[in-house]
């Protein structure tokens, strides 16, 4: 018969299967990844910086602890957050990182001086003017990204775009660049680009996932 002892070490053992599967820096990327949308092992590998075969074991482990579905597409392999809640609960640990450890902010400020893009627009009022389509906001993000989830009225620019659309642009109306939340550097070299081009251009640190964490719509599709 089970004791309470043993009952309470069965219970912390399998909470604590949660916790080892997010021990590895790039388990975690991948997760902030697949909050974006679906994606295949070869697009995970290639925005992640690791080799196919180092990406498929990282996501191995992630799919032992439940944190991730995988289904399989012709000659492809697609994960998927085995549920929102998922997303959730990484946005939570990032969260809790950045009010806990000084560190989080060190670095991301010395990344963002070193390109003179300190300067980011996350205030309120910048929000209510994306939300309400004052400005034009550009989503920079690869297609696959955008068609999985994107704020209302943005417009589908991806980085390596950006340079041969720009006619498509106003420059007498502010622009709004956003990628996949406050850590990622897309929207960092998107703004950098449009103001050396004339631009009156902002990055937002808000991604879709920020977005959807406020009880806001997004879109879906082309």
């Amino acid at each position: 018969m089970s004791t309470p002892r043993r009952f309470k070490d069965a219970i912390y053992e399998q909470i604590a299967r949660i916790g080892k599967a997010v021990s590895a820096p790039k388990r975690l990327e991948l997760l902030d990844l697949l909050c974006q949308g679906p994606r295949t092992v070869e697009a995970l590998a290639g925005e992640a910086a690791l080799s196919v075969a180092n990406a498929s074991q990282h996501l191995q482990v992630l799919r032992a602890a439940r944190l991730v579905d995988a289904e399989k597409k012709g000659l492809y392999v697609e994960y998927r957050l085995a549920d929102e809640e998922v997303c959730h609960f990484f946005g939570a640990l990032r969260g809790l990182a950045e009010s806990r450890l000084a560190e989080v902010e060190r670095v991301t400020r010395e990344f963002l001086e070193a390109r003179g893009a300190m300067e980011r627009v996350a205030g309120e009022e910048l929000l209510r003017r994306v939300k309400s389509g004052e400005v034009t906001v550009i989503d920079v993000r690869p297609p696959d990204e955008y068609r999985a989830a994107h704020l209302p009225g943005a417009l589908s620019i991806p980085l390596e775009e950006l340079q041969s659309r720009l006619s498509e642009l106003k420059k007498r109306r502010q622009i709004v660049a956003y990628c996949r939340g406050p850590y990622c550097v897309l929207a960092v070299e998107a703004v950098a680009l449009l103001r050396k081009k004339g631009f009156d251009a902002h990055r937002l640190e808000q991604g879709v996932v920020e977005w959807r964490a406020r009880g806001w719509r997004v879109e879906k599709g082309a």
